[in-house]
C-alpha cells in the first residue's frame, strides 16, 4: 500500500463493508450513483487514519446490485474484516462525467447562493441533503441562520461551479432578507 498525500483531490465513492466468502472478499456500500463504476477498476485509495492509501484490486463484481471488492494483498476473512468502515475514493479525474446540467455534491458544497430577482447574498451552500423525491440545498445564511431550497429546476436558475456561485428562485420560497 502506498501512502498518498493531499487528501483534497479524492472523491469518496463507497465504503467498506463485511466481509464475503472464504477469499477475503468484502462488499461495498456505494456513495455513488454508479455503483457499476467499480467493476473493472485496478486500484482505488482506502483511508487510513486520514491518509489515503492506493490500494490494488484483485477483482470485483456485483452482486444483487451491490460491488464486492476483493483487494489484491487481502486473502481471508479475518484480514478482510479490519478494513471494515474503511472510506473508498478515487482521483476527481476518474469521476463519471456527468451531463451539464448535473453535479456532484462536492461541486455544490461551498458555493454562494444568491436570489435571482436581486442578486442579494443569501449564504453558502454546506451541505446537500438526499431524500427520495429530491436533494435539498442547506444554505448557511451571513447571519449564521440556515435555510433550505429545494434542489429542483423549479427553484435552481443556475449552478456555475467554477465561480462558485449558485442563483436560485426565492419567491415564495426563501425569505432572502
Amino acid at each position: 500500500m502506498n501512502s498518498v498525500a493531499t487528501e483534497t483531490q479524492y472523491v469518496t465513492v463507497g465504503k467498506l463493508g463485511r466481509t464475503r466468502g472464504v477469499h477475503g472478499e468484502i462488499w461495498i456500500t456505494p456513495t455513488t450513483d454508479f455503483p457499476e463504476r467499480f467493476l473493472g477498476l485496478k486500484e482505488i485509495y482506502m483511508d487510513n487514519r486520514g491518509v489515503w492509501e492506493k490500494v490494488r484490486i484483485r477483482s470485483s463484481r456485483i452482486i444483487s446490485g451491490r460491488p464486492v471488492v476483493a483487494l489484491a494483498e487481502i486473502t481471508s476473512p479475518e484480514e478482510a474484516s479490519r478494513l471494515t468502515n474503511r472510506e473508498l475514493a478515487l482521483p476527481r479525474e476518474q469521476l463519471v462525467k456527468l451531463p451539464e446540467d448535473r453535479h456532484y455534491i462536492f461541486e455544490v458544497v461551498g458555493c454562494l447562493a444568491y436570489a435571482s430577482d436581486s442578486g442579494e447574498l443569501l449564504g453558502e451552500i454546506v451541505d446537500v441533503a438526499q431524500y427520495p423525491a429530491n436533494d435539498v440545498y442547506v444554505i448557511r445564511k451571513p447571519d449564521g441562520g440556515e435555510t433550505v431550497c429545494p434542489a429542483i429546476k423549479q427553484f435552481v436558475v443556475s449552478i456555475d461551479t467554477e465561480k462558485k456561485r449558485v442563483t436560485l428562485v426565492t419567491d415564495g420560497l426563501l425569505d432572502s432578507r
